[in-house]
């Protein structure tokens, strides 16, 4: 291991970046370095910019995922290196907004009908019912469940931040009945290696292929569902502070992003939680 890479981590680590993050970081710049042939602190500017476009024209990477390679240049040239924004200048692509799309109420009965297995409904359920990211979801441990004050714990989220989310009592009993049929230990939702949870990236699969056998055609994955629970409780009539509070955001203007997307005429629309209630057992 070279010395600059040492220094990278040394500075990730000590800034408590999550080790995913560090990771996506540090391949950023080793793909830049193979890229040019070159140490990454011998190029230019210039250099960077020239192998951005290469990502997006070459590779096919949206920009929204160049972006993500933008962040990690900018900690290595600006955090590591040193070098001043104004005389390494490295653009951030401006980025299309587009609104997600919302599964209806009838959409989330016939996901959750069609899991292949209590496991896989019980994950999906758990991320709608308590508006979880994907990330979130696969992290949960058996004693994040708070049957006595009806909550989940979720324990150090996005942004490093402890919050809880709604535990209804129909979600109690998937969650019990999941329980007897898997009896996890440790995390909620294991994964193959043992004392490991279940990868990120099968939780989304695990979405992906009950959508397809319910015949949802919209796009979007896992995170769907975290967008649907915001929606359907905004048009239930539930505040945005409210809701703020259960997705865990930092900002009120992100979660104000919903009342572009909801269904404002229904008011009386049912929730998160009664829709979960109306579930057959």
């Amino acid at each position: 291991m070279t010395p600059l890479r040492c220094q990278m981590i040394e500075d990730l680590t000590v800034r408590g970046l999550a080790a995913g993050t560090q990771k996506s970081y540090l391949r950023a710049v080793s793909q830049l370095a193979q890229y040019y042939n070159r140490r990454p602190d011998q190029l230019s500017a210039r250099e960077v910019q020239r192998f951005l476009v290469h990502l997006h024209e070459e590779r096919g990477l949206a920009w929204s995922s160049c972006n993500l390679y933008t962040q990690a240049l900018r900690f290595f040239y600006r955090v590591t290196l040193g070098r001043a924004a104004v005389d390494f200048y490295i653009p951030c692509a401006r980025q299309e907004q587009r609104l997600p799309e919302i599964l209806s109420r009838k959409e989330v009965q016939r996901l959750f009908k069609s899991a292949s297995n209590l496991r896989n409904r019980a994950l999906l359920i758990t991320t709608y019912g308590a508006g979880l990211r994907a990330s979130e979801v696969v992290c949960l441990k058996i004693t994040d469940i708070d049957s006595d004050r009806m909550m989940l714990r979720i324990d150090q989220g996005k942004g490093k931040k402890d919050r809880y989310g709604l535990l209804s009592d129909r979600l109690l009993q998937e969650l019990r009945g999941y329980w007897l049929r898997y009896r996890p230990t440790d995390w909620l939702f294991p994964g193959r290696f043992e004392g490991r949870p279940i990868s990120y990236h099968r939780a989304h699969e695990i979405y992906q292929e009950t959508k397809a056998e319910a015949g949802i055609t919209k796009a979007g994955g896992t995170h769907s569902l975290r967008h649907t629970f915001a929606t359907h409780m905004l048009e239930a009539g539930v505040d945005l502070h409210t809701i703020q509070r259960l997705l865990g955001h930092r900002s009120l203007q992100t979660t104000m992003r919903y009342l572009h997307v909801t269904e404002r005429r229904l008011m009386n629309a049912t929730s998160p939680l009664e829709l979960i209630d109306q579930l057959d057992g």
